[in-house]
Formats: structure tokens, C-alpha cells, sequence
């Protein structure tokens, strides 16, 4: 049997998810079109706009991958595969379960 119960690795990966779409809602505006106007914004504001813009997109490419990982480890729990090494098939340190629910490997596979 698992050490992390099901309800609380739920609670974990659903509080994290509601991060993700806070963290999606201040992301947006960064991500909008650099306008094009050179009067209105000089061409180092303007290279400024670009790297934020790039910056917010490689930040939303990041969240969305951590969605995704977060959704597998919902299948996991829904398995009963959750918690548990896809390595070595030992179960996964209840900490690093805390410190990252998208945790498939313990910490030897891991480190190793």
C-alpha cells in the first residue's frame, strides 16, 4: 500500500494546478503582441518587448508542461500505480512525493 493517500496527493496536484492557471492569467498579457510602432517605442523597448514576450512564452511552454506531468500523475493515482518507482517499482520517498507529486522515479533510479 502506498504511504501518500490518494486524497492527499489529489489535494496536492489540484492546489498546483490552481497555481498554474493563476500563474497562466499573469502570464497572458506578456505573451500579446510586441506592436510594430516605432514612434511610440524605441528599438531597444521594443528588443526589450520581444525578450518579455519570449520570456512569458517560454514560461507558459514550462507551465504546461508541468500540466501535463501533473494529469499523469492523476492516471497514476487513478491506477493505483502513484507513488510508486517506474524503475525499480520500489515505492517513492512520501517527501519527494510532497516536494513533487509528478515524481515517477525514487531517489536512486533517479540519481542513477
Amino acid at each position: 500500500m502506498n504511504a501518500v493517500p490518494d486524497d492527499e496527493a489529489r489535494a496536492r496536484i489540484a492546489a498546483r494546478l490552481e497555481e498554474l492557471d493563476a500563474e497562466d492569467a499573469l502570464g497572458r498579457e506578456g505573451q500579446g503582441v510586441v506592436t510594430l510602432d516605432q514612434q511610440s517605442v524605441g528599438r531597444l523597448s521594443r528588443m526589450d518587448a520581444l525578450q518579455s514576450q519570449a520570456m512569458a512564452k517560454a514560461g507558459q511552454a514550462r507551465r504546461d508542461a508541468e500540466r501535463r506531468r501533473l494529469a499523469q500523475a492523476l492516471e497514476r493515482l487513478d491506477d493505483g500505480e502513484y507513488g510508486y518507482c517506474d524503475t525499480c517499482g520500489e515505492e517513492i520517498a512520501p517527501k519527494r512525493l510532497a516536494l513533487d507529486p509528478t515524481a515517477t522515479r525514487c531517489v536512486e533510479c533517479a540519481a542513477g
